[in-house]
């Protein structure tokens, strides 16, 4: 049986330049280098064009990206806002001038341009995720237990920013994808992402899709199959089943959707450090479950920096 196989490649990108993440992700023609090697070897889909992707728009709005050791992924370690309170005075960047946003839409402009056959993409954060960054995840976890209503008006204030992000990248003729995997459980309970985050989420997704004039991807990692019903209310076309889930509950439940595609993701510890068995035997448990319904694709998660290209060709090879 054939399946499609749909890799993740952001920070991964990197190595094909022999230069670590953060040099990659603070210049544009570096990402867009990193970018097209890695197309050029793996022919991959769609092409999320980033590197660290869950920085870009709280930078944007006025966070700093730290700098990592050795070959760590950048990351925002201290929240912009002290609280809540203070958070819910936020107002809207500009996706033309902040940040390194800029810079990411001219590089897959050019990887387009490049690659006319490919689905270039830029990653678009859902609003939870922002959130966490702007103010802390242990912070914006305890408000969303003591003032969830609050909450929920904090991360309405970040949608405008996406919609403009998002019309921003259309414009330029690009796709977008949505990214929230700070949402998931169990940092949020099945009853909190839908009280608390589900709204916000359909109102921003619904709005870039309006635009876009189609459904768009809705990226969630973690154990997502409790929350799957809730994650279909956003009219996505488009779910994956993380490593982290139970792939056999999360298809079965997702037989009621055969018109949404799955990508199935393998355990990035074997296709990072596996042995070829070992690689071969996760693809086949997938490969399997695939044969019981239609649209599951085969994918990964974020491949990491260390990923061997050698093991992504062999499951390129074996899918095909």
């Amino acid at each position: 049986m054939r399946i499609p196989l749909s890799l993740s490649v952001y920070e991964h990108a990197a190595r094909f330049l022999g230069k670590t993440p953060w040099e990659v992700s603070r210049d544009g023609e570096l990402v867009y280098q990193a970018h097209r090697e890695a197309y050029r070897l793996y022919r991959h889909f769609p092409v999320v064009v980033g590197i660290d992707i869950y920085n870009l728009e709280a930078e944007a709005y006025g966070c700093q990206v730290m700098r990592p050791g050795a070959r760590g992924i950048p990351a925002i370690t201290r929240p912009l806002f002290a609280s809540l309170d203070e958070a819910l005075e936020i107002e809207p960047f500009d996706p033309l001038s902040a940040g390194r946003i800029p810079l990411m839409i001219e590089a897959a402009r050019r990887l387009q341009t490049d690659f006319p056959e490919a689905d270039i993409r830029l990653p678009v954060s859902g609003p939870f995720s922002i959130a966490q960054n702007l103010l802390g995840l242990n912070e914006l976890i305890l408000e969303v237990a003591l003032r969830p209503r609050q909450v929920r008006e904090f991360l309405e204030k970040l949608v405008p920013g996406q919609v403009l992000f998002s019309r921003a990248a259309l414009e330029a003729r690009l796709g977008v994808a949505f990214f929230e995997s700070a949402a998931a459980p169990p940092l949020l309970s099945p009853q909190q992402f839908r009280e608390v985050e589900l709204p916000v989420l359909k109102l921003a997704m619904q709005r870039v899709s309006a635009e876009a004039g189609q459904a768009l991807p809705c990226i969630i990692g973690g154990d997502t199959e409790p929350i799957i019903e809730a994650m279909m209310e956003t009219e996505t076309g488009f779910l994956i089943c993380p490593a982290e889930t139970d792939r056999g509950k999360f298809l079965q439940k997702m037989r009621a959707y055969p018109e949404v595609k799955v990508r199935v993701n393998l355990d990035p510890r074997l296709y990072t450090f596996g042995t070829r068995a070992e690689i071969l035997a996760d693809a086949d448990k997938i490969i399997a479950l695939a044969q019981q319904q239609p649209n599951v694709l085969l994918g990964t998660g974020a491949i990491p920096y260390e990923t061997p290209p050698e093991n992504l060709l062999l499951l390129k090879e074996y899918c095909d």
